[in-house]
């Protein structure tokens, strides 16, 4: 290996020009998603304003059909993902590895930990519509296909999916959107106090 062979180092060995460019692009890019975290409604919309601006797109131009349903099956991945536990508990049934999710009434409380978390839902998706605009602007990518048979299709893959995800969340009692620790009341406070 000569001196120069190195991933971003030049012939003196400091980092290229070209290196050091992509590299602070990656720090103002992650700073960026950092500063929107904890933003998630606006984050969430901004995501619904690009979906619609994509849709506006196809409809006008009325092709990139198969784009549209590639982004809708990427986007039903991850809404799955979103929608699933990180430890899938059919696998999960005899082993007493780790957390798992109450099946009883009075287990002891633990949260729900998503396969996907929120913001990794979030950017999935959000990258996902921008490679999709992106794609229509290539005429090669619009392949001439009968679209009401893509969208029957998709309906049918949504509501087998659906049902099944849904099914597995009442074989194993967990819902995926409860917020916080639940509250249980104690008895009744009958207002004595004890001097000690």
């Amino acid at each position: 290996m000569s001196e120069g062979d190195s991933i971003g180092e030049s012939v003196h060995g400091k980092p290229s020009m070209v290196y050091r460019f992509f590299s602070r692009l990656g720090q103002i890019y992650q700073s960026w998603l950092d500063k929107s975290t904890p933003y998630t409604a606006v984050r969430w919309i901004v995501t619904l304003g690009l979906s619609f601006i994509y849709m506006i797109r196809v409809y006008l131009l009325q092709g990139w059909y198969i784009v549209t349903y590639a982004l809708g099956i990427y986007h039903l991945n991850l809404f799955i993902a979103f929608l699933s536990p990180k430890v899938d508990p059919s696998l999960m049934e005899d082993s007493d590895d780790g957390p798992s999710l109450p099946t009883r009434q009075n287990e002891e409380f633990r949260p729900f930990i998503r396969r996907l978390p929120e913001f990794k839902f979030w950017h999935s998706a959000t990258k996902g519509i921008l490679v999709a605009m992106a794609c229509t602007f290539f005429e090669a990518f619009n392949v001439p296909v009968f679209w009401p048979i893509l969208v029957m299709y998709f309906i049918m893959l949504f509501c087998i999916t659906m049902k099944r995800q849904i099914k597995h969340m009442i074989k194993y009692r967990y819902i995926p959107f409860t917020h916080g620790k639940r509250k249980y009341k104690g008895k009744e406070d009958v207002g004595k106090t004890f001097a000690s």
